[in-house]
């Protein structure tokens, strides 16, 4: 990474900013210009100009030779930086399945910063800190109205009878990139889902732009042991994702 500097305005000060977070395969950004809405829509809300764009992504990748990894764009109103790093999900993640736990902290569903991916971003790390220190993977968020919204990084999704259940945006959670695109390819049920409700579904994942989608093995006292359904979508997304970016041939 090269050195940027840092203008202290209100997104250093109070978080008024987004970022994305952007995997990189091959050289090639996943879900590019899915990452460049949603971080237009969100500079939008906060009334701050929009300066990047697929080329500019491009130039980045070529000139500090990101093959594979992620790409983190945060952008304020006098800001926009940019930083590399390895992509964090290991092969054993996939095969041993995700540990979640419900967090005490409530998701607030009113809350417009909500919708949109903000550098107001603490909350999310630290329930996700705690976690790992009690040995979970990932914390998931229940709303004020005691409704399943997210994880702190993830989207969640469950399997029951082979139809793909996820919660819907109106409780309280971020619209990720890989969510939309199982919504878009897929007949997926958006509903209200209560905790009571997770013994009763055959499956559980999680999603986001950078594990693509990881199978979740417990949440709470729930085990979950089957994962066709997620074996099958994990296999057609990432044939999607080879056509797409031209992939070389292992």
């Amino acid at each position: 990474m090269s050195a940027q500097e840092l203008i202290l305005d209100d997104g250093f000060c109070f978080g008024l900013g987004a970022f994305e977070t952007i995997a990189v395969m091959y050289g090639q950004p996943v879900f590019l210009e899915p990452h460049l809405k949603r971080l237009r829509e969100a500079l939008d809300f906060f009334g701050i100009p929009d300066p990047v764009t697929a080329e500019w992504v491009d130039e980045i990748l070529k000139k500090h030779c990101v093959k594979n990894g992620v790409l983190k764009i945060m952008v304020s109103q006098e800001n926009c930086l940019w930083s590399c790093r390895e992509n964090p999900y290991t092969p054993a993640d996939y095969e041993r399945g995700f540990v979640l736990r419900t967090s005490p902290v409530r998701r607030n569903e009113t809350s417009p910063l909500t919708w949109h991916k903000t550098l107001c971003y603490g909350e999310n790390i630290l329930e996700k800190r705690r976690a790992a220190a009690q040995g979970f993977d990932e914390p998931v968020f229940l709303n004020t109205r005691g409704q399943l919204t997210e994880g702190a990084v993830t989207n969640l999704f469950f399997v029951k009878k082979g139809r793909l259940i996820t919660p819907s945006l109106s409780c309280g959670l971020l619209p990720g990139t890989v969510r939309d695109y199982l919504i878009n390819r897929y007949d997926v049920e958006e509903r209200v889902i209560f905790p009571e409700e997770i013994g009763e579904f055959d499956e559980a994942f999680v999603t986001n732009a950078l594990m693509g989608m990881l199978p979740v093995r417990q949440l709470d006292d729930i085990a979950y042991g089957e994962k066709s359904v997620w074996e099958a979508v994990w296999r057609d997304y990432h044939d999607l994702l080879r056509q797409a970016l031209d992939w070389p041939v292992a």
